[in-house]
């Protein structure tokens, strides 16, 4: 298995992504990666060169850069010549911690958008109550979608969710302001139907209040509506744990209570933290494309290449691309 990185994208680059890579290189025999960037940066965090390659360049792609301009303009960007990697043979996936539109437009414009998908998908897993996690999708990709495109999601989270999450006959449900099949605009109406037509196990509409119960193991919905819900879930998360952390902190009593449960707020914080699922994939590209989160450290990044490994070992792009070819063939007869 070949992937490359994009080594200095995100906040803690180049460090967390060799660091990270360092770690998956030791625990996967069959694995070899491509570090693009600064040589001289990412030299200083190697510890070994065992199949590892660096590609490297100066120039990189900032955050507040405009992702089409930024791609199509700067050709020696860290986060382009990965993606080159891949459309060239040269890597089987790639992954990025940096800018979220420049990776989505070099997905688009440079490995190639999948035969008979119209949108990709960006797909990140978020933690539930019951440990399970669900992934969703699109969360920003593209902010409007429609019912075709839905459903296209829906198959292509099934198959993630079996294929690499190991979740067997995974439920997918469709975002929505009510759980009644005739509820929501005309677009998810549609998708409803769509969906419930689709190859998959739909269970129907669900709400945002029951997302992180884990009643589902996918939430489909559109790129504007997900991105809302992403940054809702991450926002909430962060906010709980200020209160806790201002309560526990506020006497000598509490701090106190906080040092005999300390163990146990820990146990909390990892569970609304979800390095351990991975990065989000970006879904109906011709290979794998991983954005992994901007303040990923090495740990998250380990199990993004994991999640890549997955991806790979388990064919998933070839089993959407399959799907979706029976798909249309069978609306076309």
């Amino acid at each position: 298995m070949r992937i490359a990185l994009d080594a200095m994208g995100g906040d803690n680059a180049p460090k967390s992504i060799v660091e990270g890579a360092m770690d998956a290189i030791k625990e996967i025999k069959d694995l070899s990666l491509t570090l693009v960037g600064d040589e001289n940066e990412i030299k200083k965090h190697l510890t070994n060169n065992e199949r590892i390659t660096i590609i490297h360049t100066t120039e990189i792609i900032e955050d507040d850069d405009d992702p089409t301009r930024a791609v199509r303009r700067k050709k020696d960007a860290s986060l382009v010549l990965m993606a080159q990697e891949v459309k060239q043979g040269r890597a089987d996936a790639c992954i990025s911690a940096g800018n979220t539109g420049a990776l989505v437009v070099a997905g688009l414009l440079i490995v190639g958008r999948m035969k008979g998908i119209e949108r990709p998908a960006l797909s990140p897993t978020l933690p539930t109550s019951n440990q399970k996690g669900f992934l969703l999708l699109d969360a920003g990709a593209n902010v409007d979608a429609n019912a075709k495109n839905l459903a296209q999601y829906g198959v292509m989270g099934s198959i993630y969710a079996e294929k690499v999450r190991g979740i067997k006959n995974p439920k997918i449900g469709l975002l929505n302001v009510g759980t009644e099949d005739t509820k929501g605009n005309s677009v998810t109406k549609e998708a409803f139907e769509l969906l419930k037509d689709s190859p998959i196990n739909f269970v129907g509409n669900i709400e945002a209040r029951d997302l992180l119960k884990g009643v589902v193991d996918v939430v489909v919905t559109d790129g504007f509506s997900g991105n809302i819900t992403l940054k809702s879930i991450e926002g909430t998360a962060i906010h709980v744990l200020d209160l806790l952390k201002g309560v526990l902190t506020s006497s000598l009593k509490t701090k106190l209570a906080a040092g005999l449960i300390k163990n146990d707020l820990m146990s909390l914080k990892e569970q609304l933290d979800y390095p351990e699922y991975g990065g989000a994939a970006l879904f109906g590209l011709k290979a794998p494309v991983i954005k992994s989160h901007g303040s990923s450290n090495e740990r998250a990044i380990y199990h993004t290449i994991k999640q890549a490994c997955n991806m790979i070992d388990n064919n998933v792009m070839k089993v959407i691309d399959e799907t979706i070819q029976k798909m249309n063939e069978a609306k076309e007869n």
